[in-house]
């Protein structure tokens, strides 16, 4: 079964996650509560779910750099 990028799908293993890449020989999840896992596409059994991603929380903002002093 070949599913396509962006769709949601679950494992047996690692549960709910997102299809982030797929090709003839890899398929690559990230996965909810597990980070991205790697799969042999003809090997990896899925099935799809209507879970829906979590929403990713905001990035921070970086600290601003302070200026070196010129005389140091």
């Amino acid at each position: 079964m070949r599913i396509a990028s962006g769709a949601r799908v679950a494992h047996a293993q690692y549960g709910a996650g997102t299809i982030s890449a797929t090709d003839d020989q890899y398929t690559v999840i990230e996965f909810d509560d597990h980070g991205s896992k790697r799969f042999v596409t003809r090997m990896v059994t899925l099935e799809s779910t209507s879970v829906p991603a979590p929403a990713k929380a905001a990035a921070k903002k970086r600290a601003a750099r302070k200026k070196k002093d010129a005389a140091s």
